[in-house]
C-alpha cells in the first residue's frame, strides 16, 4: 500500500473541485488480502452541471493548436512517469503483480507520450485538420471543396472497466485531449482508488486547462440523461452492460456518439504446420500460458479459445497443463508470485460460475476451480484462482465455449480437422478484439488471416522470425486499432491518429479557394498569390501562404537525358531506345527521366545562398502527368501551401506546391516540396 494512503471515502473531481457524495459509502477491499482499501460514493453530485461545466471549459482547449495540446500530453506523461512507484504501490491492492502493473501504469503513461510524439510528427500545428485532398467542383477552379475535422463542442464521457484503472483512462484521454475535447472519466468502482490517485496527480501538475478532466468515483446517477449530440460516450467492459448503455434513451434520441470496447472470446490458433518439433509450437504454448495468467486472465484481449489441429490435441494439452502447473499464485508483492489475485471475491464467484457453464460441453483437463493453491496469502480472503484449462472435443457442435467468457485465467482447447474449420470456429465467437495465429507457412497465414479479418480488430501472426521482437497477442499498442466487430462492441479505439476522429466532426466545406484557404490555413490552387522577393529568402515570421515564385524556363535536350542515364545508371529503354519507346503506348519517342524533371525543377526554384530554408526533408504526392521529350522546356510555379511552425524549437515545416509545366502549359509534374525553415533570420 502507498505510504500515507489509508482507507477513506474516494472523492469525485467535478466543476473544478474535489467533492464527496452524501450517501452510504460502499467498501472496497484489497483483492489479495481482503483488507479495506477505500470506500466509494457519488450520491447527490450534480452531473448535469458537470457536463455543462465541461462544455464551457472546452473552449480553452479548442483554442489551442494540436501541437500545443501534444506538448501538454508530453509534459504530463513525463511528470507521471516520475511518480510511477506510487502508482505501483497502490496497484498491488488490485491484485496485480508488478509485471501486471507495468502494463497498466507504464503502458498508460507511455500511451500519452506516444500520442504526443505522433501528433507533432504527423499533424500540422493547427486548430483545424484537413481530411483528404481538395476536390475541384468547377472547371475554372473558382469553386472547390475541402473536408475538415473540428472538435465537437461537448464532453467525452469515458466509462471504464476495473482491470486497467490507469491505462483504460489514459488510452482514451490522449486522443480526446489532442482532438480538443474535455472529458469526464467514470472508472469501475472496484479499482477506482487507483484511478483517483492518478487523477489527483494529474490535476496537481496544473498542466491541463481547467475543465479538461473531471472524475466520478461511484455511480453516474443521471449523467447519461443529460448527454447531447455534441457529447461522446465510450464504454469498456462487458457486452451486456455496453448494450444497455448504448440503448439509453438520451443516447438514442440525441444520436450521441457511442464507442464500445467489449470483452470478447479471443482465439489463439496453432497452424497445421506447427508440430511439437517446430519453434512455432513452443512459441504458441508460451503465448497461451502468458495470456491466460497475465493480470490473472482479466484482460479484454486475453486468450479464451485455443484452436488447435486435432492431431496435436494431446501434445498441446500436456504441454499447456505442465506450463500452467508452474505458475505460482500468491500475494502480488511477493517476488516469487507469477500470478496475483482477481479483482474481487465477487469476480472469482463469477469466473467459477462461468467455468461451470463451460463444463456442460467441455471437460476440465488442468486446474480445479474449487481448490485454490497459493504460495503466499490466504486462499479464502484473497480472490485467488489457479489457471483452468478445458477441452471441448466437438467444438463445431458446441455453443457455450463460443458464448460464455470466464473473465479470469481460463481457456478452452478447440480441435479442428481442416483450415476451413479454423476460420469457422473463430467466427463462432461473433466478433473479437484480437486473434493470433502461429505458423511458419505463408499459405496458412494467407488463408487464415483473410478468413479471420472480417471478425477481428487485430490479428497477430507469430513465428520464429518475429519471436524476439513481437509484442504479443495481448498488447493493444497506441498505433494499432483496438476494437472489433460484433460481440467486441463494434468500435475502434487507438489506431494512432485515427483515434482523434471519434471526437471530431468531419465537414465538407465548399467555396472559393481564397475562402477555403482562410478556413484551413492552406493555400489552394486558384487562390490569390503574392510574388515579391524569392520566398526562400523569407523566415517563418515573414512567409505567408500564397507567396509564389514563377521561374525561368529551361530546355531539356537529348544530351541531358543521356548524361542523366549515364550518371545515375537509369538506362530504362524508354529513355535510351527511340524505336522501343515509340512502341510503348504512352510515349511518342524517347522521354526524359521523371527524376531528371524533378532535379531540373529544383535547379530552377532553389535559391542557393545561405538563408532561412535549412533543409529539404521530402516530397509528397509526386505524380508525372505528361511525358517530356527532347526539345521541351520546363517552367516551375512554386507556392507556399502550408506553414507549420513548431511549438518548440527555432524552426518549422513549410509545404510548397510545386507545378512543373511544359511550353504548351501542360502540367508535367505535380508534387509537394517539404522544407525546414527558420522562424527568424538571421537565426
Amino acid at each position: 500500500m502507498l505510504d500515507g494512503w489509508g482507507p477513506r471515502v474516494l472523492e469525485s473531481y467535478l466543476c473544478g473541485a474535489w467533492r464527496k457524495g452524501n450517501g452510504p459509502a460502499k467498501p472496497l477491499h484489497d483483492a489479495a488480502t481482503g483488507d479495506l482499501v477505500a470506500e466509494i460514493d457519488s450520491t447527490g453530485l450534480d452531473f448535469a452541471e458537470a457536463l455543462a461545466y465541461g462544455r464551457r471549459a472546452g473552449a480553452s482547449l479548442r483554442a489551442m493548436t494540436v501541437h500545443e495540446r501534444a506538448l501538454i500530453l508530453k509534459a504530463l506523461g513525463l511528470k507521471l512517469m516520475e511518480q510511477k512507484d506510487d502508482f505501483h504501490a497502490l496497484s498491488l491492492a488490485t491484485g496485480a503483480t508488478p509485471k501486471d502493473g507495468w502494463i497498466d501504469i507504464e503502458g498508460g503513461i507511455g500511451t500519452l507520450l506516444n500520442y504526443a510524439s505522433k501528433a507533432r510528427r504527423e499533424l500540422p500545428n493547427a486548430r483545424v485538420l484537413t481530411d483528404g485532398v481538395v476536390e475541384p467542383l468547377s472547371r475554372d477552379a473558382t469553386f472547390s471543396t475541402q473536408h475538415i475535422l473540428t472538435p465537437l463542442r461537448g464532453v467525452a464521457v469515458h466509462i471504464n472497466a476495473f482491470n486497467f484503472p490507469i491505462w483504460g483512462m489514459l488510452e482514451k484521454l490522449a486522443p480526446n485531449i489532442l482532438a480538443g475535447m474535455p472529458a469526464i472519466v467514470k472508472p469501475a468502482s472496484q479499482t477506482a482508488y487507483l484511478t483517483e490517485l492518478m487523477v489527483r496527480r494529474i490535476i496537481e501538475t496544473g498542466l491541463l486547462p481547467a475543465g479538461t478532466l473531471q472524475l466520478i468515483c461511484g455511480g453516474v446517477g443521471d449523467l447519461l440523461d443529460n448527454v447531447t449530440g455534441q457529447d461522446v460516450v465510450t464504454f469498456t467492459g462487458s457486452a451486456a452492460t455496453g448494450q444497455r448503455l448504448r440503448a439509453h434513451p438520451a443516447i438514442i434520441s440525441e444520436s450521441t456518439r457511442f464507442t464500445m470496447e467489449a470483452d470478447s472470446l479471443n482465439a489463439c490458433i496453432l497452424g497445421p504446420d506447427a508440430t511439437p518439433e517446430s519453434p512455432e509450437f513452443d512459441l504458441f504454448i508460451r503465448e497461451v500460458s502468458r495470456e491466460m495468467t497475465a493480470k490473472a486472465g482479466q484482460k479484454c484481449t486475453a486468450i479464451r479459445r485455443v484452436i488447435i489441429p486435432r492431431a496435436q490435441a494431446g501434445a498441446v494439452r500436456d504441454a499447456l497443463a505442465a506450463k500452467l502447473a508452474e505458475v505460482a499464485v500468491g500475494l502480488p508483492a511477493d517476488p516469487a508470485t507469477r500470478m496475483g489475485a482477481l479483482a474481487s471475491l465477487d469476480q472469482r464467484a463469477d469466473v467459477r460460475a462461468a467455468i461451470a457453464r463451460l463444463s456442460s460441453e467441455a471437460e476440465i483437463v488442468a486446474g480445479d476451480p474449487d481448490v485454490v493453491r497459493v504460495t503466499t496469502g490466504d486462499a479464502e480472503k484473497g480472490a485467488f484462482l489457479n489457471p483452468v484449462l478445458l477441452f471441448a472435443n466437438q467444438p463445431m457442435k458446441a455453443s457455450a465455449v463460443h458464448d460464455v467468457e470466464a473473465f479470469g485465467p481460463v481457456a478452452t482447447l478447440l480441435p479442428y480437422d481442416d483450415l476451413a474449420q479454423v476460420t469457422e470456429l473463430a467466427a463462432m465467437g461473433k466478433g473479437s478484439l484480437v486473434s493470433s495465429l502461429f505458423t511458419h507457412a505463408p499459405e496458412v497465414a494467407e488463408e487464415v488471416v483473410l478468413g479471420l479479418a472480417p471478425f477481428h480488430g487485430r490479428v497477430m501472426i507469430g513465428n520464429r522470425d518475429s519471436a524476439r521482437t513481437a509484442t504479443g497477442h495481448g498488447s493493444p499498442l497506441p498505433m494499432l486499432v483496438h476494437g472489433g466487430p460484433g460481440r467486441a462492441g463494434g468500435g475502434e479505439e487507438l489506431g494512432g491518429i485515427r483515434g482523434l476522429n471519434h471526437y471530431m466532426q468531419r465537414t465538407a466545406v465548399q467555396g472559393a479557394p481564397r475562402l477555403l484557404g482562410a478556413v484551413t490555413g492552406r493555400w489552394l490552387d486558384g487562390a490569390p498569390s503574392r510574388s515579391d522577393i524569392h520566398p526562400f529568402r523569407k523566415s517563418l515570421a515573414e512567409l505567408r501562404t500564397g507567396d509564389q515564385l514563377v521561374t525561368e524556363a529551361r530546355e531539356v535536350t537529348l544530351a541531358d537525358i543521356e548524361h542523366f542515364a549515364g550518371f545515375t545508371g537509369d538506362t530504362f529503354y524508354a529513355h535510351m531506345d527511340e524505336d522501343a519507346a515509340r512502341a510503348n503506348p504512352f510515349f511518342d519517342g524517347r522521354v526524359a527521366h521523371g527524376y531528371l524533371i524533378v532535379s531540373f525543377a529544383a535547379g530552377l526554384f532553389v535559391q542557393p545562398d545561405p538563408g532561412p530554408v535549412l533543409a529539404n526533408y521530402g516530397i509528397d504526392n509526386l505524380r508525372f502527368l505528361t511525358p517530356v521529350y527532347p526539345g521541351d522546356t520546363l517552367q516551375v510555379t512554386l507556392t507556399c501551401k502550408e506553414i507549420n511552425p513548431r511549438a518548440e524549437g527555432a524552426h518549422g515545416e513549410v509545404r510548397w506546391d510545386c507545378q512543373v509545366r511544359n511550353q504548351k502549359n501542360d502540367l508535367v509534374a505535380l508534387y509537394d516540396v517539404l522544407t525546414m525553415v527558420a522562424k527568424t533570420w538571421p537565426a
